[in-house]
């Protein structure tokens, strides 16, 4: 074979994209000292603090604050297509009960695109799977970051929260999770558990009903 005929290795890409980091998520620790600072008036300590939590992986572009969310464009380099395919590659090993090995692909498919909101959510779940609470949540709300949406991250988010004794943001976190299901039994029996009572889920519209006659 000649050297013409071997292929060229994957280029890293560059790309840009929106992150929303909230503020519930960070009660307490350094970046949520972000939403303590006035961006008329101390910006750039804003700005600084963002940037320390982005990392040196993502280079921050632009910052929106307000009360509850900072909402941030970064510009980072990354195989992402590489890193998909190794997230799913992760999950299938997951599912087949290979746990030790597909943690170790996670990782790596975000060595390859550090904001793969799948590879760190499925990290985030097989961590808290795995009793390691602390670990969980920091990569699920770095998924909610990227992104990830689902009534299953939030309730994972707040069994962490939960077994965390953070009992505030483990209601906020069911909340959430009902508001996407409304009949979600893990996230309604763990409000009871916190002494919040569960909202009322909304009724079947008749449509509904007479279909399943």
């Amino acid at each position: 074979m000649s050297v013409s005929d071997k292929q060229a290795p994957p280029r890293r890409s560059r790309a840009r994209r929106s992150l929303v980091i909230r503020r519930i998520d960070h009660v307490g620790d350094p970046v949520g000292l972000a939403f303590l600072e006035s961006p008329e008036t101390n910006g750039e300590a804003v700005l600084d603090r963002v940037r320390e939590y982005l990392g040196v992986k993502l280079k921050l572009v632009k910052a929106e604050v307000s009360h509850d969310e900072i909402t941030v464009e970064i510009e980072f380099r990354g195989w992402t297509e590489e890193g998909t395919q190794m997230a799913s590659v992760a999950r299938d090993l997951y599912e087949k009960g290979a746990k030790r090995s597909a943690l170790s692909m996670y990782r790596d498919a975000l060595d390859l695109d550090p904001l793969n909101a799948e590879a760190m959510l499925r990290l985030g779940l097989a961590l808290a799977e795995q009793e390691k609470f602390a670990e969980a949540l920091v990569a699920l709300k770095h998924a909610r970051e990227f992104g990830a949406g689902s009534a299953e991250m939030l309730v994972a988010m707040g069994q962490c929260a939960a077994k965390l004794e953070r009992g505030a943001n483990a209601i906020a976190y069911y909340e959430e999770a009902l508001k996407l299901e409304p009949r979600n039994f893990i996230a309604r029996r763990s409000l009871s558990a916190l002494g919040r009572k569960p909202p009322t889920p909304p009724k079947e519209s008749g449509a509904v009903r007479s279909r399943r006659d």
